[in-house]
């Protein structure tokens, strides 16, 4: 009896471990996605392709990183360190596989408000005597680095906050336009803060509230003291670097491996200013001496982290919004998922353990994603691979860059944000869709170039939910009794054998940028419910429960009511006379919805459109070419796949 009561405790103790230990795993494959897709590699498919993105990405990490450590107005070496940890820690951690981690010039500019104020220049006369065993670099860097470093610090813990809260899931208040305004008007005044390198002038730090006109205005004050030399050199190396990549875009497709033209010209530039020694005959301001190698590690000064609190802020909201950008959009491309609260602690950590090594605040960039997509990279391998390059720049490379001209790194930067800058022609796309968000992407804009870029997240938010809940109130659904006749009209007019093919969702709410996700959603899992299932519906009572589905409120869809319609060829008509109003989220998801189910072999009609929204429709998903998807009634919908039914028909017997 003893022996079957200790027998029974050990199943029931072996039961109540079990799921323990599997819920850990699980757990750990999803905290890590590193485990997942790794086990996954494929060496002889992606090692190749992974190798020449590693090559190029460290180029663009090297430049980048002394680019956006000049930036962040701490030593050049300092980006260097900013372009390696925080690359390890996100491949470890993050899902977006074309996305890298790195200096980000929105960030760097923010960590330069706190660095500027509590390590002003003019405090370097009290501490440029005395040098640091850290590398040699004065006490003066060390302060500086000290500052962003506790900037990154806390942003990290912020972002890591924000994940344990489980926040990520609230990323869909950041609209596509307030996105785009809010990078666009940063990268604004990353061009702004770079016009003294640019033009060879000695300018103090001018920050704060409308900081970007103090700096026009103190530039047009002291035009005579611009530096040809340097301004014919900046305009130089712009015209090559644009010139060179946009062949390297137009002939991607013909030539195997681009033209690395940031590292071309960073070599070129230096070993001109040496061989003409342009610091001393010109004046040519350069980047300077670069130590070698990596300083053991040092915990951020926790006195200031209540000084930097604000720019902490903006650096997690700010680089988190532009990153998740970039892992969202590469995911759509390349057709995987990424977890929006995975990349809050992805980001976190990659500010948070990289402060400890003289880190600057990190995030992923638009420039370094487009190197990833343009030479074919599969997985975080290609940046794992980068790494080791960079380690060679850090090691051995890194003090032959001592005579690189400011003016040059600064064309750099600048060229680098051309992707943000060209979002203005976003604007003509936004007035074709929706005029209330080409407004909302106007006035974000211009608070974000008078302010910050943290004051024009915030803005756009507010205002973007403010419009909304003043339109929803006069949102309209249909009536029970036009859905009845609706259905009643359906059903007599054509015969059962089309009818079982065809599913008619209404849409009975506005479609804006708060359910345009859930609504894509639930519409993607009744379409593969129908895919999956085998089972043809005899019985005309099941048609009938198929034929209408009034589904969204809030974007939520009523499955209890759907059935499974034919394996064979499913139609999908969604009848829009309940859309009383919509966004641009809307609209470009009407228009992937379009795309998706074409995809997945299913005809998708929109009936009852205004003549607005096939307008922007149109505009946005260019839907003139393809056969007609606009129909003034259910009715004509149907009979329009009904004729394309017997027109198929024909044809196969005609093959036959």
């Amino acid at each position: 009896m003893t022996g079957a009561k200790r027998k029974k405790k050990s199943v029931l103790w072996s039961k109540m471990h079990m799921p323990h230990c599997e819920d850990f795993k699980q757990w750990c494959r999803r905290r890590l996605p590193i485990l997942e897709w790794a086990t996954h590699y494929n060496l002889k498919e992606n090692l190749l392709p992974d190798t020449v993105s590693g090559i190029m990405l460290a180029v663009q990490q090297v430049t980048q990183g002394l680019a956006f450590a000049v930036l962040s107005s701490v030593h050049p070496v300092f980006g260097l360190y900013g372009s390696l940890f925080p690359a390890i820690i996100y491949a470890i951690f993050g899902m977006g596989r074309h996305v890298a981690t790195g200096t980000f010039a929105l960030t760097s500019l923010i960590s330069a408000n706190a660095v500027e104020r509590l390590v002003p220049l003019n405090s370097q006369n009290l501490t440029t005597q005395s040098n640091t065993s850290v590398l040699g670099l004065s006490d003066f860097e060390m302060q500086r680095i000290g500052v962003a470093a506790a900037v990154s610090f806390l942003g990290g813990v912020i972002q890591v906050a924000m994940f344990v809260l489980q926040l990520g899931s609230a990323t869909f208040l950041l609209t596509e336009p307030v996105i785009s305004a809010m990078t666009t008007g940063a990268a604004t005044h990353v061009v702004t803060s770079q016009v003294k390198y640019l033009l060879g002038m000695k300018m103090p730090y001018i920050s704060g509230p409308l900081g970007f006109f103090y700096i026009y205005a103190y530039v047009f004050e002291n035009i005579k003291s611009v530096r040809l030399e340097a301004l014919l050199l900046s305009l130089l190396s712009i015209v090559v670097l644009v010139l060179v990549k946009e062949l390297n875009e137009q002939f991607k497709r013909k030539i195997k491996v681009v033209l690395p033209i940031d590292l071309v010209l960073i070599i070129a530039a230096s070993f001109t200013c040496y061989c003409t020694n342009m610091e001393n005959t010109y004046g040519l301001e350069v980047v300077g001496h670069i130590p070698k190698g990596i300083p053991p590690p040092r915990a951020p000064p926790m006195n200031i982290l209540s000084a930097v609190i604000t720019e902490a802020f903006g650096v997690a909201l700010v680089g988190y919004v532009a990153s998740l950008a970039l892992a969202q959009g590469s995911a759509k491309k390349f057709k995987y998922s990424v977890d929006d609260n995975q990349e809050l602690l992805a980001h976190g950590l990659s500010n948070v353990i990289p402060s400890f090594f003289f880190c600057i605040p990190s995030a992923a960039a638009m420039g370094r994603t487009a190197v990833l997509y343009s030479t074919g990279a599969k997985t975080q391998v290609a940046c794992l691979i980068s790494c080791i390059f960079i380690l060679i720049v850090i090691y051995a490379i890194g003090p032959l860059l001592y005579w690189l001209p400011m003016c040059v790194l600064a064309s750099i930067i600048v060229v680098g944000l051309k992707g943000m800058l060209i979002q203005f022609r976003d604007l003509k796309k936004y007035w074709n869709v929706d005029k209330i968000d080409w407004g909302i992407w106007v006035s974000t804009y211009i608070f974000t170039i008078c302010f910050a870029a943290n004051v024009g997240l915030l803005f756009g938010v507010v205002c973007t939910i403010a419009i909304v809940i003043g339109r929803f109130p006069r949102a309209k659904t249909l009536s029970i009794k036009n859905m009845k006749e609706m259905e009643f009209k359906v059903k007599t007019e054509m015969d059962d054998e089309t009818l079982q093919q065809v599913k008619i969702i209404s849409i009975n709410n506005p479609l804006v940028f708060l359910n345009v996700k859930k609504f894509h959603t639930d519409l993607m899992n009744i379409i593969q419910k129908e895919n999956a299932s085998n089972q043809p519906l005899d019985e005309i009572s099941k048609c009938e429960q198929n034929t209408l589905l009034n589904s969204l409120s809030n974007g939520i869809c009523n499955e209890e009511t759907t059935q499974p319609c034919l394996n064979q060829k499913c139609s999908l008509i969604l009848d829009c006379s309940g859309l009383t109003f919509y966004d641009y989220s809307g609209v470009s998801m009407l228009v992937e919805v379009s795309t998706d189910c074409k995809n997945k072999s299913v005809d998708v009609s929109l009936v009852h459109c205004t003549a607005s929204l096939i307008k922007a429709m149109k505009y946005w998903g260019n839907l003139d070419s393809e056969k007609p998807i606009f129909f003034e009634s259910v009715s004509a919908a149907i009979s329009n796949i009904h004729l394309n039914k017997n027109l198929s028909k024909l044809s196969d017997h005609s093959e036959i």
